[in-house]
């Protein structure tokens, strides 16, 4: 299968506040707000939405592309990529740029405030799916990037006829009602969790049903609640898999978006879908930065099968060929 990933290209600081948000901002005081969060830690990761999301598809045996646009300090990042079945022709270093990069501060609630510099990121614009050595395209998933790249990448796969996903998730603040309703409409696959699900619904003046109406495929991710699939008027309810420990949040929604992919592009029901979707996440939660997770295939397949029961089409996806 052939699947591009379009998205920001990062190194992710990570720090870790010892204490709750929360009780440090005083909701009578929010337009006022300033306040400064001692971290006990902080570390130096691969990142980046596309290269995430990438990631956790070649540990699922799938090959993806990568879209994006890198900085001068891109080299050994992409060695890594390289090194773990990525294909990173698609990828542009842009001189005299630094890659972008995303400073993440997490509570000891799991909650987060992050921070982006965008450089090279900025000239996410310039690419072109028409430059990719592909000759066909199965899916490509539009994540989070420059604003205007993903308006583009939009535009381009309709022209084109190349199956998109729409993950606008933390560009939402970017993008405006009519970008959303652009990005949405006509596509194979929108992705969102509730709070962004909602600020959609402010910004494009639409309700579920219309929202909903406007994609083949409506996912809302809930954290600790699960997701729900809603392909036309059926919907599936997705538990999380429980984490053996939890070391990071960071990055768990680019690995349950290849869970998603890999069992989309496979014909794979929306229940094991999903379920794949959870466990995928969850091998992310459990480890410290968001590309630090490693699995075989048949480690995927035995977990799957001690969460979710035994899944002869899950296995013959996962385990026929490999």
């Amino acid at each position: 299968m052939s699947i591009v990933v379009t998205g920001s290209l990062a190194y992710d600081y990570l720090m870790s506040f010892p204490g709750c948000f929360k009780d440090h901002i005083l909701a009578e005081s929010i337009e006022t707000l300033s306040v400064s969060f001692l971290v006990d830690s902080m570390r130096k990761e691969r990142g980046g939405c596309s290269s995430n999301i990438a990631y956790s598809l070649a540990l699922l045996g799938e090959c993806p592309v990568i879209m994006a646009t890198a900085g001068q300090d891109f080299g050994e990042y992409r060695q890594w990529l390289d090194a773990h079945g990525i294909d990173t022709s698609g990828i542009v270093e842009i001189e005299n740029e630094f890659t972008a990069s995303c400073f993440i501060n997490t509570d000891l609630d799991s909650n987060q405030i992050v921070s982006f510099y965008t450089g090279a990121m900025a000239k996410a614009h310039t690419l072109s799916y028409r430059d990719l050595k592909q000759d066909h395209i199965d899916v490509t998933i539009i994540s989070p990037s420059d604003p205007t790249a993903m308006g583009q990448h939009v535009q381009e796969c309709k022209e084109l006829g190349i199956p998109y996903i729409y993950d606008p998730s933390q560009q939402i603040i970017r993008l405006s009602g009519e970008e959303l309703l652009a990005g949405a409409r006509g596509s194979r696959m929108v992705i969102v969790n509730e709070y962004e699900f909602d600020m959609m619904k402010n910004k494009t003046e639409l309700d579920d049903a219309e929202l909903r109406s406007l994609t083949d495929i409506l996912i809302v991710t809930k954290g600790e609640n699960g997701s729900s699939i809603m392909v036309g008027d059926d919907c599936w309810d997705i538990p999380i898999v429980p984490a053996n420990q939890v070391a990071d949040p960071t990055g768990v929604g680019d690995a349950y978006r290849a869970g998603i992919i890999k069992g989309m592009i496979h014909g794979l029901p929306w229940q094991t879908t999903g379920q794949m979707g959870s466990l995928a996440a969850t091998y992310v939660i459990e480890h410290a930065g968001t590309q630090n997770h490693h699995y075989t295939l048949g480690e995927f397949a035995a977990r799957y099968h001690g969460e979710f029961g035994p899944s002869a089409e899950l296995d013959a996806v996962l385990l026929a060929t490999h």
